[in-house]
């Protein structure tokens, strides 16, 4: 249990690093923005320099900015999760105050591309070790808990905002190098985690009691059990059947693996639920 929790926290400090680089090594310096809340605090970050004279950097705006939304996400989402969005949180302000400003290319499309590549796999990883950023993660998931939308439409609604001050602000010509940091985030973090909110997971085990007790001590889920068979080996098994939120499908993995590693697991992609789904 501890090498697991240790790997986790070290993937969410890589990622933090990552995020930092992102910035401070491509975007900051292009006048390009990020997404969510790390974009918010870059754009805050340039109006108060540019219009109020007010040197405030992007790190400690992205602190200030999650101090709030942390407390909310502690009550709402769950103390595990949020734990981990402090340690991404005070380790991507720390990277971000310790890394220099530079300037790796006058480009500002390779400049786009790269900041939201490196994002994107920094978000990524965080994503699939089961933790989060901080931030819009924890706002998009209590939105869309109280809507029952995709989280994915309000990180679009969000994202839109900061395009649309960048614009106004500043040159509209950044507010579209925005957009295109934000696809490649996008599309980066798309094939490292799930896109889904949800996803279903079919597992077929001969350890079904074991497996049921072990997911249902973590997690809140109803699970459906059917008779199953080898077509080969003849041999007699059962078919798990249960539907989560991506968020918990890190913690899935690692049950499966203490309990039966041999196991046969498939993840599909959830569109719509329709019944019962426990949503806190």
């Amino acid at each position: 249990m501890f090498y697991i929790e240790a790997k986790r926290i070290i993937i969410v400090i890589v990622g933090a690093l990552l995020n930092a680089i992102s910035l401070n090594f491509f975007l900051i310096g292009a006048n390009v923005y990020a997404s969510g809340f790390t974009g918010a605090a870059q754009l805050l970050s340039s109006i108060f320099n540019d219009f109020l004279g007010v040197s405030l950097s992007t790190g400690v705006l992205l602190a200030l900015l999650n101090i709030p939304v942390l407390i909310l996400g502690w009550i709402k989402v769950g103390k595990g999760f949020t734990i981990y969005s402090v340690i991404s949180v005070f380790f991507s302000t720390l990277f971000l105050e310790i890394l220099p400003l530079v300037s790796i290319s006058n480009d500002i499309i390779l400049n786009a591309v790269f900041g939201g590549v490196i994002a994107g796999i920094g978000v990524g990883i965080t994503l699939k070790a089961g933790a989060s950023t901080g931030g819009m993660d924890i706002v998009a998931m209590i939105l869309s808990r109280l809507k029952d939308k995709p989280i994915g439409t309000y990180f679009l609604i969000m994202n839109s905002l900061i395009i649309i001050i960048a614009g106004i602000m500043y040159e509209p010509e950044n507010a579209l190098y925005t957009m295109l940091t934000l696809y490649v985030t996008t599309r980066v973090i798309d094939t490292i985690h799930t896109r889904y909110e949800k996803v279903t997971a079919m597992i077929v085990t001969k350890k079904t009691d074991e497996l049921q007790k072990a997911i249902h001590d973590k997690m809140i889920r109803g699970i459906t059990i059917l008779p199953a068979k080898g077509a080969y080996t003849k041999t007699d098994k059962s078919l798990m059947y249960l539907v989560i939120t991506r968020y918990e499908l890190y913690d899935l993995e690692r049950i499966i693996n203490e309990v039966d590693p041999e196991a046969f697991t498939n993840i599909v992609e959830t569109a719509g639920i329709y019944g019962f789904f426990r949503k806190d």
